[in-house]
């Protein structure tokens, strides 16, 4: 623990070490190394403060100029990735922050106690598993404190850069690492719960609340809720809301697949059965028509309607939106024997 005189002196010589830069004004890392509980000494509190605003939009920016691809959601869940109190916990375990931290050895007993058992489990963790861990690796959550000095640093380092959102990042990056990517962050189940829906067209949202002792996450899809998640870590409700909502797709996306691999199979060859139908009927043949086309070159779909002439009937019916013609065609005679007259195909 860091104390007066020399134990301070030598703290900020080994902050400065680490980042490889020398502070213009040595007090603001003072400040940013002073806890709450040491009198008569600013505290860390308002540093920290800023310096959660200043480590968001720096990451922030740090992406939106890497990728422009990236879109508003992506650029936020990375943010929240980067900069979560787990993922600035770990930083402050790497590089064993909290012995620089001035405090009242008395009034923060429970404190170090604390901070000790998460340093010794999140030692453990696999550094293979650092997108998990962000969101809660382990079954202790973060000591906000360890969070606070990496954010209370920061805003020294920006404050002694004046304000210079640029040279901070070249300054402190380093510290962060290793930096949770695009590439890693599109195998989170939050992530990939976004890019399916975006992939069938459906809106998500994931709301958050917090009843004073528990976060609750909810995942809406389409204005139907279709995952829930609860932890006292707000990141790691939203993880097991995001977890249930691809289950539940899952499922409903098997079920879709079954009843459309039924469907298919009935329709295929509808238009012989139809012939066939009429040939024996002695109706004329049925005659087909594109009724509708759309989409681009590449990726169009065509809905095609049948007519049969009976006895001195005249019937005519559409079928479903299908990719190729002859299967329109097929999906048309489909509907002509089922819906119009009244013959069940066998699958």
């Amino acid at each position: 623990m860091a104390e007066e005189g020399g134990g301070m002196r030598l703290a900020v010589t080994e902050i400065e070490r680490l980042l490889n830069y020398t502070f213009r004004d040595p007090s603001l890392l003072e400040e940013a190394l002073t806890h709450s509980s040491y009198a008569g000494h600013p505290s860390y509190e308002r540093l920290e403060f800023v310096g959660d605003a200043v480590l968001g939009l720096a990451i922030t920016s740090f992406f939106y100029l890497a990728d422009p691809t990236l879109d508003p959601r992506f650029l936020t869940e990375l943010r929240i990735a980067n900069a979560s109190t787990e993922k600035l916990a770990r930083v402050a375990v790497r590089h064993r922050l909290y012995r620089f931290l001035r405090r009242s050895y008395r009034v923060c007993r429970d404190l170090d106690q604390l901070v000790s058992e998460f340093t010794g489990l999140a030692m453990m963790e696999p550094e293979e598993d650092i997108v998990q861990m962000t969101y809660g690796g382990t079954a202790l959550e973060a000591p906000k404190v360890l969070a606070d000095i990496v954010e209370s640093i920061a805003a020294a380092v920006y404050f002694d850069c004046n304000s210079d959102l640029q040279l901070f990042w070249k300054v402190f990056r380093g510290i962060l690492e290793p930096i949770i990517t695009p590439e890693m962050m599109r195998e989170h189940p939050v992530m990939t719960l976004y890019k399916l829906c975006q992939k069938h067209r459906k809106i998500v949202d994931i709301t958050s609340s917090f009843d004073g002792s528990s976060n609750t996450a909810e995942v809406v899809v389409d204005g139907e809720a279709m995952g829930i998640g609860f932890s006292k870590q707000k990141n790691l409700a939203r993880l097991h809301a995001a977890r249930d909502a691809l289950q539940r797709l899952s499922a409903l996306q098997a079920a879709d697949r079954e009843e459309g691999d039924a469907g298919a199979e009935a329709e295929l060859g509808a238009k012989q059965k139809l012939n066939e139908l009429c040939n024996k009927k002695h109706w004329t043949n049925p005659t087909y028509r594109i009724e509708k086309e759309q989409g681009p070159d590449h990726c169009k779909t065509f809905i095609c309607s049948v007519q049969v002439k009976t006895e001195g009937t005249i019937f005519v019916i559409s079928g479903d939106s299908k990719p190729k013609v002859k299967v329109a065609e097929n999906s048309a005679a489909f509907k002509m024997l089922t819906e119009v007259l009244g013959m069940q195909l066998s699958t």
